[in-house]
């Protein structure tokens, strides 16, 4: 009788077990690379698990430590999302083949067209869902602004001397030199990198804080910024962030012309996506209001859909601007052309 009672519990014990194991694999998860290393995003990922029962496994590290993780991996990567923080890297991922194309009637009436890689009725590779701008500062006690509301001003004699920028090569400037591409075609284009070189007050050094900080100190007149730079020093309770904040202007180039220079982070499904339905639903959801505010403010940028507004007292300090509408993967299809320009004018 006990053998029989024992015999029984054990059978009861496996039964459980099973049912364990197979609720175990029916869990539902994503797992994601991302570039992005903001405290909003805990918020953002949170709620997409409470909202869907998805749960979020993340790597972090930067673009290039993705991509190459990426290649590394191939077929096996258990990649799923992906999200990097430049237009330049995500023509880069898409053209390495990293990305699978994704159509979503979701995303292609709230993402803009020239925010996402181009259709070709396949369905987008990738999709933009923060905009920065890349803007102009300058010294208010040397330069007056009507002297730098242009790209093309950087490289009018003028302004010899004045301007420091980071390396030519950098992505964000990569991104900027593609859409002057866009816009003056090669010839100009060249002579404006030419122009803009000549100018120099040093040689290229530094991120775009060190271009910032050159600009109050004398060092330089003139410098390019990303527009969350130059936001995160306005909202820094340090007293000597402030006081350059103090000494500068900020400019949004060509406004009576094309706008300005406008780039994104954004997000793809990885190419071999295990949980391929996960990830489409992450990147819809991530195009919703709410995930909008969390992912724009995560690092002082502007959302994507259109009547989402992230409230940003830095942001809203520099004031509406016209800006640049050109399709972002046209700008990534530039570069290879760019690099050979940068190298022929000694752009380093």
């Amino acid at each position: 009788m006990r053998i029989s009672r024992l015999v029984k519990s054990l059978c009861a014990l496996g039964l459980l077990a099973g049912l364990g194991h197979g609720v175990q694999a029916q869990e539902q998860v994503l797992n994601l690379y991302s570039a992005r290393h903001y405290q909003t995003d805990e918020a953002l990922y949170s709620n997409f698990t409470k909202a869907t029962g998805i749960r979020i496994n993340r790597v972090d590290t930067d673009d290039a430590g993705l991509i190459a993780r990426l290649k590394s991996e191939g077929a096996s990567s258990p990649a799923d999302v992906v999200l990097l923080v430049d237009a330049a890297r995500l023509w880069q991922a898409e053209r390495d083949g990293l990305f699978a194309p994704v159509k979503s009637a979701l995303l292609e009436q709230r993402i803009p067209a020239h925010l996402r890689a181009s259709d070709e009725g396949k369905g987008s590779e990738w999709f933009g869902f923060s905009t920065r701008a890349r803007v102009v500062v300058y010294n208010k006690l040397s330069v007056k602004k009507e002297d730098v509301d242009t790209y093309e001003e950087l490289a009018d004699p003028k302004n010899k001397g004045k301007v420091c920028l980071r390396s030519g090569s950098h992505p964000y400037n990569l991104s900027l030199f593609g859409a002057m591409y866009e816009h003056l075609g090669a010839e100009r284009t060249e002579a404006w990198l030419k122009g803009v070189v000549a100018n120099m007050a040093r040689a290229p050094k530094g991120g775009d804080t060190d271009q910032i900080r050159a600009a109050a100190s004398g060092e330089c007149q003139i410098a390019v910024t990303n527009s969350y730079y130059l936001a995160r020093m306005m909202r820094s309770e340090k007293p000597e962030d402030r006081a350059v904040i103090e000494r500068l202007g900020v400019v949004f180039p060509n406004q009576q012309s094309w706008g300005t220079h406008m780039n994104i982070a954004g997000g793809a499904v990885a190419k071999h996506a295990k949980n391929r339905d996960n990830a489409i639903k992450f990147l819809e959801y991530l195009s919703s209001p709410e995930a909008q505010i969390y992912f724009a403010n995560g690092n002082n940028e502007w959302p994507v859909v259109a009547g989402v507004r992230a409230p940003n007292p830095a942001l809203e300090s520099m004031g509406s601007f016209k800006s640049e509408t050109i399709p972002v993967s046209a700008v990534g299809a530039n570069l290879p052309k760019v690099q050979q320009l940068l190298d022929r004018v000694g752009f380093k």
